[in-house]
């Protein structure tokens, strides 16, 4: 597969990852606020920013609707929801005979909704619909990935960009939340802090999901558990690890392209989450944990750009 076209499906796929996550995250913040204090108000958009990597040019300024209107509906913001569909729409105008028409229409649609509008005269009501419908039409068009794509080279691609990008973002989120609230068993949590966790795991889409394992005992380090370690759950920083893994190894496979340091950095990271044990996790700091997750899948993919999209003609020849 060209270089030009790999890069272009891994970045649509991490684009549109980008932008569910995202929007999950501002949709449940929002739902969260009723009866708040101003301070708890506060301290939440603090940690979505946080959470979201202080995208630069952000700020808080206090007015939560203010501040979800603009990372919704700015295509001004590079982190907006609407840029990352911008951005993933274009990806996927570069690369549209390796698509499906079925995604193209869907991708072309959901970009369409949303750039014809700019945030101006939106009520409040209406940014949570806009939150909800472009989740709705993200799961459409994965839906529709799977359906109509064949799940060859290009296909791979677009998991490895998918599972790279939810693997980033949900360890960085459960970072933000461990090191403002801890996950330590010991601790006395406050009641209030209760409703953060809750928080958290509807932002990964997990609170039905860690319900059915633990019922309601919303116990912070089995609610770092089930987010981190456990191997089922889609959103699970564990599960799109194996999942990247996997995408990688069927890239290898098809490429014919061996590297010794994307196998070794791959399978290190699924090692260290496959035979982790949480009570050592939260023990020796699970933020420092996390963190190098974090710095791990940076690693991989500086890899996978130096093995297939920034490649030099010596490497294409003898690869």
């Amino acid at each position: 597969m060209l270089s030009r076209v790999a890069d272009s499906l891994y970045w649509m796929s991490r684009y549109l990852e980008r932008a569910e996550h995202t929007a999950r995250l501002i949709d449940v913040n929002l739902n969260l606020m009723l009866d708040d204090s101003a301070s708890a108000v506060d301290q939440r958009w603090q940690r979505v920013l946080k959470a979201l990597g202080r995208p630069e040019g952000s700020s808080w300024t206090g007015d939560p609707y203010r501040l979800a209107n603009i990372m919704t509906f700015d295509s001004a913001k590079p982190y907006s929801i609407v840029s990352h569909i911008i951005a993933a729409r274009e990806n996927a105008r570069q690369v549209r005979e390796q698509i499906s028409s079925e995604q193209w229409w869907e991708l072309n649609r959901l970009y369409h909704d949303f750039t014809r509008k700019d945030g101006t005269g939106i009520r409040e009501s209406q940014v949570s619909d806009a939150l909800q419908a472009v989740q709705e039409g993200l799961y459409l068009f994965q839906g529709v990935t799977d359906s109509t794509m064949s799940h060859g080279e290009g296909w791979h691609f677009i998991q490895c960009g998918k599972y790279m990008e939810r693997a980033s973002a949900t360890a960085m989120l459960l970072d933000v939340y461990t090191a403002e609230f801890g996950a330590h068993p010991d601790r006395m949590h406050q009641g209030s802090e209760y409703l953060e966790w809750i928080g958290l795991l509807r932002s990964c889409a997990a609170f039905e999901a860690y319900c059915r394992v633990y019922t309601a005992d919303l116990n912070p380090e089995r609610i770092l558990d089930f987010l981190l370690l456990n191997s089922e759950f889609p959103h699970a920083v564990r599960y799109a690890v194996d999942s990247m893994q996997s995408a990688l190894e069927a890239i290898r496979g098809e490429a014919g392209k061996r590297s010794a340091a994307l196998t070794r950095q791959a399978g290190r990271l699924k090692s260290s989450l496959s035979f982790a044990d949480i009570g050592e996790i939260v023990a020796q700091g699970a933020n420092t944990y996390l963190e190098d997750i974090f710095r791990q899948c940076q690693a991989i993919h500086r890899i996978i750009y130096q093995l297939y999209i920034n490649y030099s003609i010596e490497a294409a020849l003898t690869g």
